[in-house]
């Protein structure tokens, strides 16, 4: 594994002194917002003007390609002059009031504006704002059946002279062959409005001194632009879709984005359910009564992938098993997924990958969004988005979300336990958002979250059967509080150079039983992250350097009400970790990049320890980008709140008396691992459209690991790593259209996760060497959609169980089974802001018939609700409704 870091080390270097040793002269490519061929010239022009070699706009791609001399010019030079005439680009928006001085023709649909992020956030964690997310594509015909109805067209004539300059035609005569009574003519700007009706194909254009020609119109719902040149007629139709799932083509770090969009293909009603229709990342049921549920990447369980909202820590520690509950889906704006090492600005704690969710801001989302949701399973999701301009400076928003699960006989494999606890879950967010116009930019706000379920036997109840044996049961009373604050300032004579804070400080408290066993604890933590970029005199050379402080102040009680076994234990321990930081990134072009960084942490259990990372972006010719990526990650266990499976079964835990004695956090080693990844990302057309392939592979090995062993069935053991435990992640995934608005990804993934035991090398349990995937989106532009999803879930293997009774032994391995989720989707109104929605998933009804080993002696020898390899439920339906005000 060295030789292959040093490997990664020398590739590093020798490309880098490879493009180092290039001439000035340099070519990028970044998107400009534009219409027609008018925007071209103007685009072009205004290139040239800023400093540009050559410059060539594409009206397809909506693509600039620049050739530039970095001695003489930058990109950043380039981008400001074309803004200056009118048009957005990915980093500078055009003045509002030249945009509207623009032709009629010309004005196109406004890119976001991401000047207002938090100042020392790179433009690839803008969730949702990357240009990445647009799919530019010249629309041919596809017979057009979906767009017959009545509407109104729009289009534009313009003369194109033989220097290429373009000016609009006036008084040409427009109408449909089908119907030559109803003629309209373009007004002083060359533009004409005519009413399509079903199944009108063919345009008829006219105009004095020319011939009239005939066009057949490929797509009825974009703008048309009309050229004559030598009295010849050309339709050009250029249309820009916004993806609601894509991957970042400039970015460093592979950044994969799900956009709110995406999420609407799925009910989507908290964090844990986000996922569905994505193949990087599986959600799956901790156990078979609890109702937790933990993501996995790169065939690792979550704990291994940093989770941080808007780039602060999300859920963490005790908080991190039950914490994909507290964010509703309709809360949340982007998510980003970025595989392998990330940078070193965000931590030390990310080993398999990060999972960024950036929520939806008051400055820049609906006045008031509303989403109901119900099931037949007997749950109901209420959810309500507020936000409020206070004036040109301030802006506050509110985000609730309540979810109620009131259906206690839901049993689907007929065991007489509750398949989900339970119960209500309210949580909350007050967001405020400040920017001066002067360089300041300030975010803060209140998170809440309370959550109240039982579980268990159908019959239990808890005011008579709590901590005795007449019926099994469990309940959870969780509530967290958090404060939180991003101050960021942006030096106004050099744009490249800002300062942030990152602020938050939070309290998670859990009362929790099981049966006769009670587990509570309290985690208090508190967050520091102090930042500062700039370049070294010019973009090619960029850094970051900070310093941060994590504290955690861990408490927790373990009892157990039973006369033959009584025991009570405190664990408690306060950790902080604090350090400084350096990155820099070298990107002489938009081809390569190349990111190197370094952190140095002190641990006041641990004590130093050092946390190298690199990445490499290169992209040989347009559209082929590969990236190269290495780096090492360490974390803390909290052995009992990240497996709380544990206690709804009858294992006893091995050396518990030790584990209490033991130093530091319960006498264990901290856990180690380095991850190298390689990705492949090719994007071309086909169908005429833009489709990609993406392939990547991922290594992760522990050089510790807090090992969790269930291979005894009568115990469970915590134990530091004697040996190796490692992770091989290979997925490829093909994304196209075979059809206007209809888009198809298909993937699938191998993983080869094994781990030391004491028993031996073994394949990690409940997990999955194969996995195909499949997502169809159909999408109309009456208001239709349609989603479908396919999971194919191979053979999983299972701990052994073969030293218990013949009646509660477990085959080796478990079957493989398949998922299907589909939804349909129909908005309303002149604005489109009122949806309604129903669906299914588990359309295939598979369910494991027996997730609960020995559930008919709950408190017997035998009992584990810890073998859950499959789903728990079966085929449930759903509908809801959403409705928004801009």
């Amino acid at each position: 594994m060295n030789i292959f870091r040093y490997l990664i080390l020398f590739i590093c270097i020798s490309m880098g002194q490879h493009v180092m040793a290039q001439n000035t002269l340099t070519t990028a490519e970044f998107e400009v917002a534009g219409n027609c061929a008018m925007c071209k010239n103007r685009i072009e022009k205004a290139g040239k003007d800023a400093g540009a070699t050559t410059i060539v706009w594409s009206q397809n791609s909506h693509l600039a390609t620049v050739t530039y001399d970095v001695t003489k010019t930058s990109i950043e030079n380039i981008k400001k002059g074309i803004a200056k005439v009118g048009h957005d680009t990915d980093g500078f928006r055009a003045d509002d009031a030249v945009y509207k001085e623009l032709h009629e023709c010309c004005l196109y649909d406004r890119l976001t504006d991401t000047a207002t992020a938090t100042a020392h956030d790179d433009h690839e964690d803008h969730a949702g704002h990357d240009h990445e997310g647009h799919d530019h594509a010249a629309h041919d015909d596809d017979g057009g059946h979906s767009h017959d109805h009545d509407h109104e067209v729009t289009g534009v004539v313009v003369n194109e002279s033989d220097k290429g300059e373009l000016t609009p035609i006036t008084d040409v005569t427009i109408y449909w062959m089908d119907n030559p009574s109803k003629k309209v003519k373009t007004n002083e700007n060359g533009v004409f409005k005519i009413m399509h009706q079903k199944p009108y194909r063919n345009l008829v254009v006219s105009h004095a001194g020319m011939k009239s020609d005939t066009l057949e119109v490929k797509n009825l719902h974009e703008v048309l632009v009309i050229q004559a040149k030598n009295n010849a007629l050309q339709e050009i139709v250029v249309s820009k879709r916004l993806k609601t799932n894509y991957i970042s083509k400039l970015t460093p770090n592979r950044v994969e984005t799900i956009t709110a969009k995406e999420l609407f293909k799925a009910a989507c009603c908290d964090l844990s359910e986000s996922f569905s229709t994505n193949a990087s990342v599986d959600v799956v049921s901790s156990d078979a009564v609890t109702g937790s549920k933990q993501i996995q990447m790169l065939g690792l369980a979550g704990i291994y992938t940093q989770m941080t909202v808007e780039g602060i820590p999300g859920p963490r520690g005790f908080a991190a098993p039950l914490g994909l509950n507290s964010i509703a889906g309709t809360w949340i704006e982007a998510i980003n997924i970025s595989k392998g090492i990330g940078t070193v600005a965000n931590g030390f704690e990310n080993m398999a990958g990060q999972i960024n969710v950036e929520l939806k801001k008051p400055h820049n989302s609906e006045k008031l969004y509303f989403n109901a949701y119900a099931n037949n399973m007997g749950r109901t999701d209420i959810n309500l988005n507020l936000s409020h301009h206070i004036n040109e400076k301030w802006s506050v928003g509110l985000l609730l979300h309540d979810n109620f699960m009131y259906n206690k006989k839901m049993n689907f494999s007929d065991n007489g336990y509750r398949d989900i606890p339970v119960g209500n879950l309210f949580s909350g967010v007050n967001r405020w958002h400040y920017e001066n116009g002067k360089g300041i930019i300030a975010q803060f706000g209140v998170k809440f979250l309370h959550d109240d379920r039982i579980g268990g036997q159908i019959d239990f109840n808890e005011d008579t059967d709590k901590f005795t044996t007449n019926t099994y049961g469990l309940g959870f009373k969780n509530q967290r509080i958090e404060g939180f604050g991003k101050l960021g300032y942006v030096f106004p004579t050099n744009k490249h150079r800002s300062i942030g804070l990152q602020l938050s400080a939070s309290q998670y408290k859990q009362e929790s039983f099981f049966g006769q066993t009670a587990y509570d604890n309290e985690q208090n933590s508190f967050y520091a992250n102090l930042l500062f970029q700039d370049i070294l005199g010019s973009v090619a050379h960029k850094y970051k350097v900070g310093a941060s402080l994590q504290y955690d102040k861990y408490d927790e009680d373990l009892n157990r009400y039973n006369s033959a076994s009584d025991f009570a234990y405190n664990f408690g321990r306060k950790e902080a970790v604090t350090g400084v930081f350096a990155e820099y990134t070298f990107s002489p072009s938009e081809k390569f990049d190349a990111v190197l960084g370094i952190r140095q942490d002190y641990n006041n259990l641990y004590g130093w320890f050092t946390t190298p990372r690199a990445v490499l972006r290169y992209e040989p010719i347009m559209g082929t980008t590969f990236r190269v990526s290495s780096g090492r990650g360490q974390r803390t266990a909290n052995i009992f709140a990240e497996n709380l499976g544990i206690f709804a079964s009858s294992r006893s835990i091995k050396d518990l008396g030790m584990l209490v004695t033991g130093a530091d956090a319960y006498g264990l080693k901290p856990e180690v691992s380095w991850n190298t990844g390689l990705t492949f990302d090719q994007s071309f057309q086909l169908f005429g459209r833009e489709s990609g392939v993406s392939v990547e592979v991922f290594h992760n090995s522990f050089q510790n690991q807090v090992v969790v062993d269930f291979e005894n069935p009568r115990e469970v053991s915590f134990y530091n790593l004697d040996g190796k435990s490692f992770s091989n992640s290979l997925q490829a995934e093909f994304r196209f259209m075979p059809l206007e608005h209809f888009e198809a990804r298909m993937a699938y993934r191998m993983l080869d996760v094994k781990t030391d035991y004491t028993s031996g090398r073994l394949q990690k349990p409940l997990t999955a060497k194969h996995r195909g995937f499949m997502n169809l989106a159909y999408n109309l532009h009456s208001g239709w959609s349609f989603d479908y999803t396919l999971n194919v879930v191979g053979d999983k293997r299972l701990p052994n169980t073969s030293s218990n009774p013949v009646e509660y032994q477990l085959a080796d391995r478990s079957d493989a089974y398949v998922t299907m989720n589909a939804q349909v989707t129909r908005t309303f109104g002149k604005n489109k802001n009122f949806a309604v929605y129903i669906g299914g998933e588990n359309l295939s009804n598979y369910y494991q018939k027996d997730p609960i080993l020995a559930f008919d002696q709950p408190f017997g020898s035998h009992f584990d609700t810890n073998m859950l390899w499959g789903p728990l439920t079966g085929r449930m339906f759903y509908t809801g409704i959403r409705y928004h005000i801009k």
